[in-house]
């Protein structure tokens, strides 16, 4: 990581949070931080917590201890210190990609302008054009119903809305769940084309190995209530950690990381 990332103040800071639901523990004591201009993974195995955390940070569960900050600001505070300012500095894609089914792609993408800005119908139109094609969906697409997209495109629809406030930090739930492995990679060379072009820090929730080995600058692996190790993926795959051994060196771990190297090779030739 350039020295000058880790002089910044992080994006994110989550510091010491702790989770209960009545008698369950979700998180014990979870703590990391996220560097402006970076891909920052949310990894683990089902029931670790990597949802309940991302809601948290979004300020839709507050945890039972510890504290989270956006850009600085402590996420129990946004009220006071004005949320909505806050929320249009993030855009979020969530799991299967969120869409209202009654409403047309076209309206789907503008739901978030029509909330924070008072633009007239015809800049609306052409922005929400303008990310429509950013996303790479043709222009015949805006008409289309989600029921009549397929999962990629309803991906990549829901992908579009998320970025259309040309938000500083993006959000990504279970980006590829489901994906046929061909239409994941596109979304994730997806992702990595648009990080570029708009200066994103992009915060992803997977469980999508190969997403992970593909795109994401650092990730955090968490399992028994907090956080078991933070690093790259080559880092975290010489973990001594049994889950994150586990984790990385099952079948389908040991098939991505091959699948990684074959990529690399490929590149370099």
């Amino acid at each position: 990581m350039p020295p000058a990332m880790k002089t910044e103040t992080p994006v994110i800071e989550i510091s010491h949070v702790s989770t209960r639901f009545g008698a369950a523990v979700v998180h014990a004591d979870v703590s990391l931080s996220v560097q402006r201009g970076e891909v920052f993974a949310i990894a683990g195995g089902n029931g670790c917590g990597k949802s309940t955390l991302l809601r948290e940070i979004l300020g839709l569960l507050t945890p039972s201890s510890g504290s989270i900050r956006l850009f600085g600001v402590d996420s129990r505070l946004l009220e006071e210190y004005d949320g909505r300012a806050i929320h249009r500095r993030f855009g979020v894609m969530f799991q299967h990609g969120a869409l209202f089914s009654s409403l047309t792609l076209e309206e789907n993408v503008v739901v978030p302008l029509r909330e924070h800005t008072t633009l007239s119908p015809r800049l609306l139109r052409d922005i929400v054009a303008a990310k429509i094609s950013m996303v790479g969906l043709p222009p015949d697409s805006a008409a289309k119903y989600p029921s009549e997209l397929s999962g990629g495109m309803r991906r990549r629809a829901a992908l579009a809305r998320a970025i259309v406030m040309d938000p500083e930090l993006l959000f990504l739930d279970e980006p590829t769940a489901g994906l046929d492995p061909m239409i994941a990679a596109g979304f994730d060379d997806l992702v990595l084309s648009l990080k570029g072009l708009l200066g994103l820090t992009v915060v992803m929730v997977t469980h999508d190995l190969d997403s992970l080995w593909r795109i994401a600058n650092r990730v955090a692996v968490l399992g028994n209530g907090k956080v078991l190790g933070v690093g790259t993926m080559q880092e975290l795959s010489q973990s001594e950690d049994p889950v994150i051994r586990e984790y990385f060196h099952g079948p389908r771990g040991r098939a991505a990381s091959e699948q990684a190297a074959w990529n690399v090779r490929g590149r370099e030739t």
